[in-house]
């Protein structure tokens, strides 16, 4: 599988990487056959949280005989840096790992989650200590809000932002190319959220896929474009959604990628035009 730098670190990352979920709520053996079959395959980017259910439960023991020959990011929601502290603690613990390779924000999504991370005693403070600490290689965060990302990219220097790249987004509600241009224009790395998502749920529909709260694409020749359109930007890597096969139709994807050409872009954007966009600019 393709590898790609991560921002001007030196690190280098498959274009697909395994996100935390898809082992979430499995028995151990399977856990521990995804991951190895992963690795096998050339991923070697794994991204988890403690909000995806028991997933760095049962990540760190399938994850721990490949630990140092993979990148490994993981996440807090925790907006102080005392509770920030405590969950990093204990998903070292959980993982099996004295340090993760990237640790994030999560979800900093309004002006109110800004104030607290970045103000006094929050968990900025942590993070940054953590670095100096070598419980934490690179720092980043994630986000679905364009405008607050925007605001984070200029006011912190970060790693790398993990962000909505989804062709249905991009071209039905302009919601991505900001984004992807300011963390570009400022060295920070790229990665790509939902590159497999089609777009909301409809009202009252029928949830198939347990793991995934919109609705993924299951169409291969569509879901071929929509994740090949991920790549195409200058992102770093993609994380595909958490259920096995979908994961799986990721790699096969990203085994095989090959830049989206002009007239797929162009069949992608008539897509969009009748799509329900998962994440909006907003008003």
């Amino acid at each position: 599988m393709e590898k790609r730098e991560y921002g001007s670190t030196g690190e280098r990352l498959s274009i697909v990487g395994l996100g935390g979920i898809l082992v979430s709520q499995v028995e151990a053996d399977e856990a521990s056959r995804l991951v190895a079959e992963a690795v096998d395959r050339g991923v070697d980017y794994f991204d988890v949280a403690p909000t995806y259910g028991n997933a760095q439960e049962m990540l760190g023991p399938a994850l721990e005989p490949f630990r140092k020959d993979v990148f490994l990011a993981c996440k807090t929601t925790e907006r102080t840096g005392d509770g920030a502290r405590r969950e990093l603690e204990e998903s070292l613990r959980l993982l099996r790992t004295d340090h993760v390779d990237l640790y994030q924000l999560h979800a900093v999504n309004t002006d109110e989650d800004f104030d607290q991370v970045t103000g006094p005693g929050g968990a900025l403070e942590l993070f940054r200590e953590a670095k100096e600490r070598g419980m934490t290689r690179y720092l980043g965060f994630s986000s679905h809000s364009s405008e607050t990302a925007l605001r984070l990219i200029e006011a912190v220097d970060f790693d790398s932002v993990l962000f909505p790249v989804n062709w249905c987004t991009w071209f039905g509600a302009d919601f991505g190319p900001a984004v992807v241009a300011a963390a570009e224009a400022r060295g920070t790395a790229r990665l790509a959220l939902k590159a497999l998502a089609r777009g909301k749920m409809a009202a009252g529909a029928e949830r198939r896929w347990a793991k995934c709260w919109y609705e993924p694409l299951e169409d291969r020749e569509l879901a071929d474009l929509a994740l090949r359109f991920a790549l195409s930007q200058p992102v770093t890597a993609a994380i595909p959604p958490g259920e096995p096969a979908l994961f799986r139709m990721a790699l096969e994807i990203a085994e095989a990628f090959t830049p989206v050409t002009k007239e797929e872009v162009d069949r992608l954007r008539r897509e969009a035009a009748s799509g329900r966009p998962i994440f909006e600019l907003a008003a």
